[in-house]
């Protein structure tokens, strides 16, 4: 006889993929089919990019902003723009932005491996972690002490809501077990199984820390290597935060209830609304990218396609980068290109101490939006 879920006990019988309740129904398989349209039409919007990399760039950052934030880990957005504009020398960023940051390199990092590797696999899982957390460690070893905690404060250590499978070689067997499920055929439109191995990898909990960006990362390499997007470009963080309570209690609701309908409700109207976000700050970015080479162009004849995408690629600039597109030699004449850019009002000019930033405020007003 099965024993019964105990949160104070790791939970190691955690059953195997795929379910063996039959999850669809009417209700979901409609809230799946709206997903998979508007999903399907942002990877289409992905190919009006002129260079995917740069815009793309920008977007990636506000979802490792986001990302983090889900675990309490906030850094302010004039800090994250300073520093990928790199005039912050990285020994001078505060550990929050370098948390954002990280992130950031492993889902790029994360995205080189899986083109590399053709699928998703125990080294991308792991190359993720090791950037996020900016570590050589991998799975938690046997007899790490691991719960998942909610409620915590300084007064008070909160209540164990979850505890993880732990115990030799469990851990690997659950991994092996959940990518033969994701780089298998077995019938679930892998939209859907996508959200199934999210909660798996969550409820597996592998990593002593950093496993809820993981398993986002994750959640995006997944739809790129099932070419349901050509860049791992989903906004998903955005709903989650938004939606934080229902995350976490959805999660453990698959636990301690079997609940699958719900959770799959959650994540393919997740999936939904993030998709259309994500859609529109494309769209408004490049219509704000059209308007401003054709009104620099009007004054500027050094202005290019190359800087305009250039400018668009983080909010911040630094002067040297304009100066390496534009050719100019001379600082003379660098400056005077700034200058032009400042008084058409295409950039701003930010002053904190003795730097000096060049600041796009169309891209920071439609980021923010």
């Amino acid at each position: 006889m099965k024993k019964p879920y105990d949160r104070l006990v790791p939970y190691n019988n955690l059953p195997e993929l795929p379910p063996t309740k039959e999850i669809l129904d009417t209700e979901l398989l409609l809230k799946w089919g709206i997903a998979s349209r508007i999903l399907a039409e942002l990877n289409k919007n992905l190919l009006r990019i002129p260079n995917p990399d740069l815009l793309i760039n920008t977007i990636s950052l506000r979802e490792a902003q986001d990302s983090t934030e889900i675990e309490n880990i906030f850094t302010t957005q004039d800090d994250l723009y300073k520093a990928v504009s790199e005039s912050v020398q990285e020994d001078n960023l505060n550990a929050s932005t370098k948390e954002v940051l990280r992130y950031r390199e492993a889902l790029w990092g994360g995205f080189t491996t899986l083109v590399s590797n053709q699928q998703l696999d125990q080294e991308t899982i792991v190359s993720v972690f090791q950037k996020i957390k900016n570590t050589t460690q991998s799975y938690r070893t046997p007899q790490s002490q691991v719960v998942i905690r909610r409620g915590e404060s300084e007064l008070r250590p909160g209540e164990i809501v979850y505890t993880p499978p732990r115990g030799e070689g469990i851990i690997e067997a659950k991994i092996i077990n959940l990518l033969e499920f994701m780089n298998t055929e077995n019938g679930l439109d892998p939209l859907l199984k996508m959200a199934v191995a999210h909660y798996q990898f969550e409820a597996i909990h592998p990593f002593i820390d950093g496993n809820g960006r993981t398993g986002r990362i994750l959640n995006l390499l997944y739809l790129v290597d099932q070419k349901l997007l050509s860049h791992p470009v989903l906004y998903l963080s955005k709903y989650i935060i938004q939606h934080k309570e229902d995350y976490y209690y959805l999660l453990s609701g698959v636990t301690q209830r079997n609940d699958w309908k719900s959770w799959l409700m959650y994540m393919m109207t997740a999936i939904e609304s993030t998709a259309r976000h994500t859609n529109q700050i494309i769209d408004d970015i490049l219509l704000q990218m059209e308007a401003t080479f054709e009104y620099a162009k009007k004054s500027l004849k050094w202005y290019s396609h190359e800087l305009n995408q250039t400018l668009f690629s983080q909010p911040y600039i630094k002067q040297k980068t304009v100066g390496q597109i534009t050719g100019a030699k001379s600082r003379t004449t660098l400056t005077k290109y700034m200058s032009q850019l400042v008084k058409l009002g295409i950039l701003s000019v930010k002053e904190d101490g003795r730097e000096v930033f060049f600041v796009n405020d169309d891209l920071i007003r439609i980021l923010e939006s």
